[in-house]
């Protein structure tokens, strides 16, 4: 072996090295800089969401993934995961939310027709472009060409959802139903429990686990989570911020927002009119994104091949992310901001959207290989 191939390895890991340190210092900066131009506290939600970002790519730990392994395989690792962060969130947040009165509030909303169908469609659109709210912020951040292509189209289908809201609600819905205090974190750790234990009994033996890179991600998950709510005074979410974005890009090409019920209203329309670094959704978004390619040049899988897909899968992957978009607002959240937070701060509307996001997740699996998308 000659001298010069003894020496190629070391300047490969010297340049990838530099390569990370400057990501990750431009990333820090960036922080820095929207805490001293814009305030502390969206400074610190830039950090929050760069952790969720870490989390979810690096720790392979999304939403569609998991929920597909369970309903294919019976594999419950993802999924037990999923209800443990879930868990360890609620039991500061209940307390937290007690105790704060308005200053913080919790992901409710009210359970009704619109919402269940909205999580079901959503549900089975997230199996065909492999990816939720947070999955395709991820999946876009890690360039996944799929998830490139999905993401604008999702902000654009959060928009038309929004647009249409209230329209929606009309259909009927029931009273919002909030479990509260001891005895409300008591329900919700024992139905937690509940479901798990029946996802364990549902799996083969030898799938009764969690794996350790899961339980970690779970942790990770639930410290971000919690400092999200302390942080932005509210549970941590997606959709509204992707929704905003279109907003803004309508506004921008003179495409009028005030017909709608939703975009018309005050908070909406200052928010439209401010800097998204003021918004707090949008800021753990755009973390979201800077920690899936924090963690992809980390590992130094930047060059993704584009998916051979037929042309039908391509217009799939439109359709579906419009899809996501649109029925993840009328179904008041996607993953993150109904199942995972709505449940997390006690809303009953987190559970029914996780029966039907979960019933629409195994019709997708079984539409993909239809539509081009693989199995």
């Amino acid at each position: 072996m000659s001298s010069s191939a003894i020496a190629a390895p070391p300047e490969g890991r010297a340049s990838s090295t530099v390569t990370r340190a400057v990501l990750i210092g431009a990333a820090l900066a960036f922080a820095l800089a929207v805490a001293l131009f814009v305030g502390v506290r969206y400074g610190l939600l830039i950090l929050i969401g760069l952790g969720f970002g870490i989390t979810l790519e690096g720790f392979r730990f999304g939403f569609a993934g998991p929920w597909r392994r369970m309903i294919t395989e019976r594999d419950p690792g993802g999924l037990l995961g999923h209800l443990l962060a879930i868990a360890l969130v609620a039991i500061v947040a209940f307390p937290l939310l007690a105790a704060a009165g308005p200053e913080l509030v919790g992901a409710h909303a009210p359970v009704g027709i619109a919402m269940i169908g909205g999580a079901f469609v959503f549900g089975l659109a997230m199996q065909l472009v492999m990816g939720c709210g947070s999955g395709s912020l991820v999946n876009a951040g890690s360039g996944n060409p799929v998830g490139v292509v999905a993401l604008p189209f999702f902000a654009i289908g959060s928009f038309l959802g929004a647009y249409n809201l209230v329209w929606w609600s009309s259909f009927g819905a029931l009273p919002l139903l909030v479990l509260d205090g001891l005895d409300g974190l008591a329900i919700t750790l024992a139905a937690l429990a509940a479901v798990a234990a029946f996802v364990l009994w549902l799996a083969p033996a030898e799938s009764r686990r969690v794996p350790r890179r899961y339980v970690w991600a779970s942790l990770f998950l639930a410290v971000f989570a919690i400092l999200n709510i302390v942080v932005a005074g509210q549970p941590w979410g997606v959709v509204y911020g992707l929704g905003l974005w279109a907003a803004k890009g309508a506004t921008a090409i003179g495409v009028p927002t005030d017909p709608s019920a939703f975009w018309s209203l005050p908070s909406n329309q200052e928010r439209i009119a401010q800097s998204l670094l003021t918004d707090v959704t949008s800021l753990t978004n755009l973390g979201l994104i800077g920690g899936a390619l924090l963690v992809t040049v980390w590992r130094g899988d930047t060059r993704k091949a584009l998916p051979r897909m037929p042309a039908r899968a391509w217009v799939t992957t439109v359709v579906a992310g419009l899809l996501l978009g649109y029925s993840s607002r009328i179904a008041f959240g996607c993953n993150v901001g109904a199942f995972f937070s709505g449940i997390s701060t006690g809303s009953l509307h987190g559970w029914a959207w996780f029966a039907a996001g979960f019933a629409g997740s195994a019709v997708g699996v079984r539409l993909r290989p239809k539509l081009g998308l693989g199995g």
